[in-house]
């Protein structure tokens, strides 16, 4: 309160006293206690008002104490249960928490996480997966620019996520409490195994495996690959003391279409506490994507060379050459490649089944651009007769399919006739042409589509030197022959639309998100945001039926169906206003992530420890990591002076006391007939 304040209280107190005494003593004829208890309501009355116009402001310190926050994160994945240390967790939890000290000390957060990560003081020991990136990226995020120690209870071995070794801020100390049994057992294991979903048919695909080893004697192994009673592949492969690890690189061939199921095992002669880390199931779709591509031209040039060349790299493409009057060439065709058409392929745009047929027209000098004109309308061409080069410039914003630039700026000119070039309709632009680093905005590589059928245009002719430059600038025509190769499978993929349009893969590993996506289109192909769409699941050998709602994500529905257990599944998605309807199936492989581990992860979590100027401890040493929290002096408590100021005039009940100082007074003059 300040010096004026108090002065003009004082003088408020010498106001109020002195109109009180002139009013009830010396303009009064008698005195009596009466006048005695009405002067003084009246002094208080007009203190009281004169107070609320000074409107003094009244300050109140009072000290608050901010503990240093401790947090305990507990693994709540079930491979702590299978290392049987989920009774041990809960244990060492209690006694963190219930210790008297460190609940003086700091303020305890309690966590749990496998694949997510949320307060909790209770543990199940079921989570599917383990992510200790989500604990390092949350606890910064709750313990925003505080210094504090971080516990985590666990056995350090990770099934999802970045690695979480440097993931935790290097600032706030982590001390890892190892569970689990910490004794080196014999134990041969699959650690991972890489293979394509896919496959093509009659090919063979390619599986990576490495294998892991602990153990303190050398051993022989027996790794083998089997489809159903039949062994596929076998490898012998020795390990030792030195030698822990070792990979492998087998081919297996794709004889069948559909789902094919296979079985990776590793064995020895010796017993193994933990087995299932033996076995992994994994799973490749076949597929017969044989086409035939034609290549149809009047006249001879490097471009169709190297075309074929490119188009072949893909073992399922076959390219044939024809003439255009070749028509019987053509029969079965998936695309059309027409090198620079001109009048005599008028026999294969009047051909009606030919007319149908996806077709990837290339232009360039000797092209008849009046014939273009009149058998297709995507794009208008009026052309001279002067020759022009012309460059290349990516858009990066077309979506037909995914394409990298693989340095398209940096190729050789194309040569095409000088002219402008109009799209019309549904066309979309890879490749826009410039002159000499001008934009011309004409477009050089487009794509277009009219009622299901699709076309390419490719505005030039040369194209061979594409693929040399990319030689030269990668060493290899890999880039070059993808880019032709993913022009050729847009176009022999059917373009026919259907209302519901369902996503899914054809099998799942236990303990994978198992999401089912839907699109459901009105008879425009608009997506439909008012759609019902259900989907009803049935274990094929148990006939166990579920039933879901797909719910509305971004331009999507979509069904999380995780709790399924390993198995095939058939499945019908329906759409409840037009009664359509999608069916398909999937199949889930026994899979366990989490009981792949016979040791906890001691090595990662020490280094995890050193990261953070931390320690670790193990299960038997609790009592010192609680001893070393207790004595860390980085982590004190702060006390906060807080200084609240509420002015007077906020007081209600001042009002509310001159308000009944004023009706007393009038009540006792009123009685006392001095009104």
């Amino acid at each position: 309160m300040t010096t004026n304040t108090i002065l003009l209280l004082l003088l408020s107190l010498v106001i109020a006293g002195g109109l009180s005494y002139f009013q009830y003593f010396y303009k009064a004829k008698s005195y009596s206690n009466v006048n005695i208890l009405l002067a003084f309501l009246r002094f208080l009355i007009i203190f009281g008002l004169l107070v609320l116009l000074i409107n003094p402001v009244m300050t109140k310190n009072s000290l608050q104490v901010t503990k240093a926050p401790l947090a305990i994160a507990v693994d709540n994945s079930s491979s702590i249960t299978a290392l049987k240390s989920d009774k041990k967790v809960t244990e060492l939890y209690q006694k963190l928490v219930s210790n008297a000290a460190l609940q003086e000390k700091f303020e305890i957060q309690s966590y749990q996480f496998d694949a997510d990560f949320k307060p909790s003081d209770k543990f199940d020991f079921k989570g599917k997966q383990t992510n200790l990136d989500e604990v390092a990226k949350n606890l910064k995020s709750i313990n925003k620019n505080l210094i504090f120690p971080t516990v985590i209870i666990t056995d350090g071995n990770q099934t999802t996520g970045n690695d979480y070794v440097y993931r935790f801020d290097p600032v706030n100390k982590v001390y890892p409490l190892v569970v689990g049994d910490t004794t080196t057992f014999f134990d041969l294991k699959i650690n991972q195994l890489n293979v394509n979903k896919y496959a093509f048919h009659k090919n063979k695909f390619p599986v990576e495996v490495f294998l892991q080893y602990a153990g303190t004697k050398a051993v022989n192994a027996d790794f083998t690959i089997s489809q159903g009673n039949s062994v596929v592949a076998r490898e012998k492969v020795s390990f030792s003391p030195s030698k822990k690890t070792a990979s492998l690189n087998l081919l297996l061939p794709a004889d069948k279409v559909g789902l094919q199921i296979f079985r990776a095992n590793i064995s020895s002669n010796v017993k193994e506490k933990n087995s299932y880390n033996n076995i992994k199931n994994f799973a490749v779709e076949v597929i017969d994507q044989k086409s035939t591509i034609a290549i149809v031209s009047t006249i001879n040039h490097p471009d169709i060379g190297a075309l074929k060349r490119s188009i072949e790299t893909n073992a399922q493409r076959k390219v044939i050459l024809a003439k255009p009057n070749e028509l019987d060439k053509l029969n079965d065709v998936s695309v059309l490649v027409l090198y620079q058409p001109n009048a005599s392929f008028k026999a294969i745009f009047d051909n009606k089944k030919l007319a149908e047929t996806n077709s990837f027209i290339i232009t360039g000098n000797n092209t008849d651009f009046n014939f273009l004109n009149q058998k297709q309308n995507n794009l208008v061409f009026k052309m001279s007769g002067q020759r022009e080069d012309y460059l290349t410039e990516f858009q990066s914003q077309f979506n037909l399919f995914a394409i990298e630039n693989i340095g398209f700026e940096n190729f050789p000119p194309l040569q095409n006739l000088f002219g402008s070039v109009t799209t019309s309709g549904n066309v979309s632009v890879l490749l826009s042409s410039k002159i000499r680093n001008v934009s011309t905005n004409a477009p050089l590589l487009a794509f277009a589509e009219n009622q299901g059928r699709r076309t390419a245009f490719l505005l030039g002719e040369n194209s061979w030197k594409w693929r040399l430059q990319s030689h030269i600038d990668n060493q290899s025509f890999e880039k070059y022959d993808v880019f032709i190769d993913k022009i050729i499978q847009y176009l022999a993929t059917s373009a026919s639309k259907k209302s519901l349009v369902v996503t899914h893969e054809s099998f799942y590993n236990s303990g994978e998100a198992i999401v089912i996506n839907a699109q459901y289109f009105n008879k425009n192909y608009e997506f439909d945001e008012k759609a019902r769409l259900t989907i009803t699941v049935t274990n094929a050998e148990t006939k166990q039926t579920k039933n879901y709602d797909l719910l509305k994500g971004n331009n999507s529905f979509s069904a999380n169906l995780d709790g399924l257990t390993a198995g095939k599944y058939n499945f019908t998605v329906k759409e409840l206003n037009s009664n359509t309807s999608y069916s398909s199936h999937f199949e889930i492989l026994d899979f366990d992530i989490e009981k792949q581990f016979v040791n906890p992860d001691v090595q990662k979590l020490k280094q995890l420890a050193l990261q953070t100027n931390g320690k670790a401890f193990f299960e038997n040493q609790a009592d010192d990591l609680i001893q070393t929290l207790l004595e860390n002096k980085d982590y004190k408590s702060i006390e906060k002076n807080i200084s609240t100021k509420t002015p007077l005039i906020d007081w209600v009940w001042l009002l509310v006391l001159i308000a009944a100082l004023l009706t007393t007074e009038w009540f006792v003059r009123k009685y006392n007939g001095m009104l």
